[in-house]
């Protein structure tokens, strides 16, 4: 009996002991930043955060929302890659991180974009905001109702290129939310990803800022930023096996540790999450009533992408949905759903809709077809 409770003892300190680690790994990693936020990037979802909503300074990060209006520009025609901007007075005027653009001295968009992204030059991304809104206080304006349309409310912008300046504040989620929005313009990848590169001709060289494109499997950019005041910062972006991960840091004490926290966040996410695209169920043809003929095919959307936790993969219920149909039916009309759950939780819904028209049943419609028919014979 003496031994047994000498086991059970030692049973129960060995569970003991195990139950800080437990907990710790529970709580995410070890972030030494006052701030910071990591989020998938397909569906938004936060997967880890610290202090998330703190409104911070953010230095050269602000660049990630002058360079979603720019490439928005782009898109819309506005701006092109080889078209040559001047110089102002003003962007010239700008301090900190820059090319050494003078006033008057031309340079391509494409050009501009290598140094505000490769380089995060304060200057470049002023001559590009010019560009787009007339002014830099316009484009100012631009980018705070962007901010407000992506429902970053921890923002207020003063500037385009993150600068020290009273007021000119943003949150680690706020961060991630416009990090999110420049993904789905995938042109950004050609700078994010760019170790070296140079501008007037090979005079002058740019050396990315991000030193994790060289060390981190998997890193797509996206953007540093150090200023006195907002400290050093950081917002990574990576993706394996189809899952996309937002890592945010803000305000590193060293710019060795904004790199060792991102690397932290990311490494969190890619072993606790995974990107799973399910299978589509067998699909039944769906009855219709009333109609010339008696069912309709349905037709599945695309896939879903589910963000699920190692291992849940296995535990995701799937379930087929149809509707009660009555003629007319046409073409592309709701005919049904995939539903996937997983712990009675709704993950997502696929729509199912008709492959063909299916026309109601008259007496004309019976007397075409029986015509038809009739013809066919002959």
């Amino acid at each position: 009996m003496k031994k047994l409770w000498l086991c059970l003892l030692a049973l129960l300190t060995a569970i003991t002991t195990a139950l800080p680690a437990l907990s710790v790994q529970a709580a995410g990693p070890e972030i030494t930043a006052p701030s910071a936020v990591l989020m998938e990037a397909s569906t938004g979802r936060v997967l880890f955060q610290k202090e998330p909503h703190q409104q911070r300074p953010c230095a050269s990060i602000t660049k990630v929302m002058t360079l979603c209006l720019v490439f928005e520009a782009m898109d819309s025609g506005r701006l092109s890659l080889e078209q040559v901007l001047t110089t102002s007075a003003h962007a010239a005027s700008m301090g900190g991180s820059d090319i050494w653009l003078e006033e008057g001295e031309t340079m391509s968009v494409d050009d501009l974009l290598k140094a505000t992204v490769i380089m995060s030059a304060n200057d470049a991304a002023v001559v590009l905001a010019e560009a787009v809104a007339g002014s830099e206080d316009a484009f100012v304006e631009q980018m705070n109702q962007k901010a407000q349309q992506l429902g970053m409310n921890d923002t207020v912008f003063k500037n385009c290129n993150g600068l020290d300046e009273e007021g000119h504040v943003t949150s680690a989620y706020d961060v991630a939310l416009m990090s999110r929005e420049l993904l789905r313009h995938e042109k950004i990848f050609d700078y994010t990803l760019t170790w070296m590169d140079s501008v007037r001709n090979g005079e002058t060289q740019l050396v990315n800022t991000n030193k994790l494109i060289r060390s981190y499997t998997g890193i797509t950019g996206l953007k540093t930023g150090t200023t006195g005041e907002a400290g050093s910062c950081i917002t990574a972006t990576a993706q394996r096996e189809g899952l996309s991960l937002i890592a945010v840091v803000l305000g590193a004490d060293t710019t060795d540790h904004r790199f060792q926290d991102a690397a932290a966040l990311l490494d969190y996410g890619f072993a606790g999450w995974k990107a799973v695209v399910p299978e589509m169920p067998a699909l039944e043809p769906v009855p219709v009533s009333r109609g010339m003929v008696s069912q309709v095919q349905p037709v599945a959307g695309e896939a879903p992408q589910l963000l699920l936790e190692a291992g849940e993969t296995g535990q995701v219920e799937t379930e087929v949905v149809y509707e009660t149909l009555a003629a007319p039916v046409c073409a592309g009309d709701t005919v049904g759903k995939i539903r996937y759950t997983l712990n009675g939780e709704l993950l997502a819904e696929v729509p199912l809709t008709a492959e063909d028209d299916v026309e109601e049943m008259s007496f004309f419609s019976l007397f075409r077809t029986l015509l038809e028919e009739m013809l066919s014979l002959q």
